[in-house]
């Protein structure tokens, strides 16, 4: 009964304390000063930073320039790179008993800083979020700090993928008592799971700065979503030297757990106080769920199992660049869950706090990556099989790998590892080309052999491969060691999540200790093998880790229950390996292999995985093209049939093309395609039934048709469990209107949220022409600032930041940011003899 009694006190008073001074955590992105031009006098406070550019963070200033293919390099978008200078100044009088610590999410990349013109350190990985004590430098009165952060960007080529440069994720600042959990200090892990209880698990850690020992109390209270309170795990008279670790356990009943369908969230505030003063507080999200792969029957989620529909994605987001805004991620996000994916993989490196945050919350399960190369570097410019990189531009992480690894994946594991969404921790991707013994081993490409590696499993058994691969010199560092390496630092820090790496070459992997150093193997375009793994090693668990937007991958997955899910390459158009291996190829800023395009448009692949993907909500999707320019012809039965029998089994990135248009000329041959859920579909052309067709007659899973062209009004219906879908195309004449549209007609006055805006051309009835180009010109007032324009086309090279660009399918997106005042905004777009009715969106 006293320890109740004072346990009931302790909570009394510490609900009756005043808050601190400062909050724990503040944002620190806004009112920098920023220049490309400065040199290294750029530390020193006495330099005059007034005609410096005003920026907030995040900020990337490569993507604010022009494409140049002459100069720049297509592995990276061809923008360019440089050296960047950040400076602000800031005002921080501490408290005798504060701290105080800057926080950056990630700078891309080869960071040094000053605070004061004297050096806090440097962080050469661009991926991964660091920290500095800025107390023993801060100014003695608080007054006129100087925080200088030089941006080293000059290896433009340092990557496969268009990367950003400069403070490109966000930056807080961060004041503690002297003893206080440390950033990153804690640790939530659900170790049993049910739906009438779970056993939730905290490791707390505690940092005491004083010259002596302290006694505290330690409580932490945990809420639902709904803020209610539902446990409180109470530690008294803990005794804290310079560092303790404590763990507090609580078993919570009913729990709401974390799913993709319902992703429940849970609140852990934990509070340090010495003698009824509160010290600290400390706030943690996480999720209640059980994770579970199997050999045999794949991945369950909560006891269920779940087959995992997940997509790649680079972390770009298109003319905004690598300083993403939550909104952008927010949209993107929601249009792939519309389509039925509920997995993210963040290739080929650490995600921001910010994208796994939405994920946690949208109910995505997330595969995080640490690395791309490792001990030995890839080719970035063309991206072949040799992987070697020779001069400067070209140099990347393997510059650092040595040194740094260790600490860069931990770092990571730390930062994120409270995320529920996370379920895979993957420490490479496709790593086996940069060990020639690999390739060598496999037996793909001996003179003798003639298969296709894509679609023909190895020729050799593992005993064989092992052989070959024994024989041959190895290098300094082989992959077994160094996989065993990483795995190992990764389960120091956290036993529950598995390991996985996406395997370009797994039966190399499998048999040189690489696959030993896995829980998960995961097979890079390798689905032939799929069976080849389980036979010889049915007690590893398989997964695709990165596969094609093809209806043969999914298939392949669902026949072969062993094999828990795919990652699609990829999720989103990306910038960047967009290199051109032969004279005269044209010039484009990106790689086009996404369910959406740039802009965040949907593509006919999108559709097709919806299709596979999306089991509540039927799929319905219309294309047509050209006979002669289709990829089928019409047999002797009059039937439309591949030109290439089986093309579609063996189709990769690229979705054939087709036109989201009904206009051609009279009476000419017209393939008419669609892309359905639904177990038949019939087909109208003005009203006049073309025939019902059933989805089990065609293997490729694209309904076909062949249509004499006639204008008017072409309609697909089909019915799913009772639901009855339709989609349309109409003949539209000659563009003469504008339809403009947002996403969100009110913003926050935060200085962070974004609306997008879609202008369609249309002609005098409404149709939508999509066969038409114009060049669209934006007018913007008022309270918001542009961010920039895009059409969604890989082969555009359009500036991002202008207020006009030109067409593609008739449509266009603006994304425009509030500016942190209060207000109105409006927006027109208007081409010649031509202009939208006014967008207004309100600011508050």
């Amino acid at each position: 009964m006293r320890s109740i009694i004072q346990v009931a006190c302790f909570l009394l008073m510490v609900s009756c304390q005043p808050k601190p001074t400062l909050q724990r955590e503040s944002d620190f992105n806004k009112h920098w000063k920023f220049s490309l031009e400065a040199d290294s006098s750029a530390s020193q406070p006495n330099l005059s930073d007034e005609n410096w550019q005003l920026v907030n963070l995040p900020h990337d200033w490569s993507v604010e320039f022009p494409f140049d293919t002459i100069n720049g390099e297509g592995c990276t978008g061809y923008l360019p790179g440089g050296t960047g200078w950040y400076r602000k100044q800031f005002d921080l009088k501490l408290e005798e008993n504060q701290k105080a610590y800057l926080l950056f999410d990630g700078v891309y990349n080869n960071s040094e800083l000053w605070l004061n013109n004297q050096k806090l350190g440097e962080h050469p990985y661009g991926y991964t979020p660091f920290y500095f004590d800025l107390t023993p430098l801060l100014s003695a009165d608080g007054q006129n700090n100087l925080l200088a952060v030089k941006v080293d960007r000059t290896r433009y080529a340092d990557s496969r993928w268009y990367t950003g440069s400069g403070i490109y994720r966000n930056v807080k600042l961060i004041v503690t008592n002297k003893l206080h959990i440390p950033i990153w200090g804690t640790f939530v892990t659900t170790p049993e799971v049910s739906p009438e209880k779970a056993l939730v698990n905290i490791e707390i850690d505690i940092a005491n700065d004083y010259p002596e020992p302290k006694t505290i109390d330690v409580i932490t209270e945990i809420f639902n979503g709904r803020q209610e309170l539902v446990a409180t795990l109470t530690s008294e008279n803990v005794s804290v030297g310079q560092s303790t670790k404590i763990t507090q356990k609580q078993t919570i009943e009913n729990p709401e757990l974390w799913d993709v369908d319902t992703p429940n969230l849970y609140t852990a505030n934990t509070i340090l106080s010495e003698n009824g003063n509160e010290l600290d507080r400390y706030q943690t999200s996480f999720g209640i769920r059980s994770i579970k792969f199997e050999a045999a029957n794949g991945f369950f989620l909560n006891g269920k199992n779940t087959k995992i529909k997940g997509v790649c994605l680079h972390h770009d987001g298109g003319l905004v660049g690598a300083a993403v805004p939550d909104e952008v991620w927010r949209r993107r996000l929601q249009i792939l869950k519309d389509g039925g994916c509920n997995a993210i993989r963040m290739s080929h490196n650490p995600s921001s706090e910010a994208l796994l945050t939405l994920c946690d919350e949208m109910g995505f399960l997330v595969q995080d990556e640490f690395f791309d190369e490792w001990d030995y570097p890839k080719d970035k410019r063309l991206n072949m099989e040799q992987r070697i990189s020779t001069d400067y531009i070209t140099e990347g992480y393997t510059k650092h790998f040595q040194e740094l690894a260790e600490q860069d994946l931990k770092t990571t594991v730390l930062a994120h590892r409270n995320h529920p969404s996370i379920f895979q921790w993957s420490i490479g991707n496709e790593i086996e080309w940069t060990y020639p013994r690999n390739k060598k081993a496999t037996g793909f490409w001996d003179a003798d052999w003639s298969g296709n590696y894509f679609w023909n499993p190895t020729p050799l058994s593992p005993d064989e491969i092992k052989k070959r691969y024994d024989s041959m010199p190895a290098m300094e560092h082989t992959i077994g060691e160094t996989a065993q390496k990483l795995s190992k630092w990764t389960k120091e820090l956290d036993p529950t999540r598995p390991v996985v790496a996406n395997c370009i070459l797994p039966s190399a992997s499998y048999v040189t200790g690489y696959a030993d150093a896995l829980d998960v193997i995961g097979f890079s375009y390798r689905r032939v093998m799929y069976d080849y793994g389980h036979q010889y090693f049915p007690e590893k668990p398989i997964m695709g880790t990165e596969n094609v937007n093809q209806w043969q991958e999914w298939k392949a997955i669902l026949e072969r229950p062993f094999v828990s899910g795919t990652f699609t390459w990829t999720g989103i158009d990306y910038m960047g390996e967009a290199h051109q291996r032969n004279p005269g190829d044209e010039r484009k800023r990106g790689t086009a292999s996404g369910l959406l395009d740039f802009a965040g448009f949907k593509k006919p692949a999108f559709f097709m995985m919806r299709s596979l993907w999306n089991e509540t909500d039927p799929t319905l999707y219309l294309s047509t093209q050209k006979l002669d320019q289709s990829i089928y012809k019409v047999d002797k039965d009059g039937n439309v049939v591949e030109k290439v029998p089986g093309r579609w089994e063996k189709a990769l990135w690229i979705w054939h093309k087709v036109n989201n248009y009904w206009n051609y000329a009279d009476k000419e041959p017209i393939v008419v395609e669609v892309i359905s859920s639904c177990p038949e579909v019939e087909l109208f052309l003005n009203g006049n039934s073309l025939g019902t067709k059933n989805l089990a007659d065609f293997p490729d899973r694209i309904y076909k048709w062949l249509v004499p062209y006639e204008n008017g009004k072409l309609e697909a219906v089909g019915v799913q469990n009772g639901q009855k879908v339709t989609f349309a195309l109409a003949t539209a004449e000659a563009a003469t209107k504008i339809d403009i549209s947002t996403s969100k007609t009110d913003l926050d006055a935060d200085g962070y949220d974004v609306a997008h805006i879609v202008v369609q051309l249309t002609d005098e009835a409404g149709n939508p022409v999509r066969f038409d180009e114009k060049e669209v010109e934006f007018s913007i007032t008022g309270d918001v600032e542009l961010l920039g324009v895009d059409n969604g086309n890989d082969a555009s090279l359009q500036t991002f930041q202008t207020n006009k660009l030109k067409t593609s399918e008739g449509r266009a997106l603006l994304i425009v940011r509030s500016t942190g005042k209060a207000g109105r905004a409006q927006v027109t777009a208007s081409f010649e003899g031509a202009q939208s009715n006014t967008l207004e969106l309100n600011i508050d």
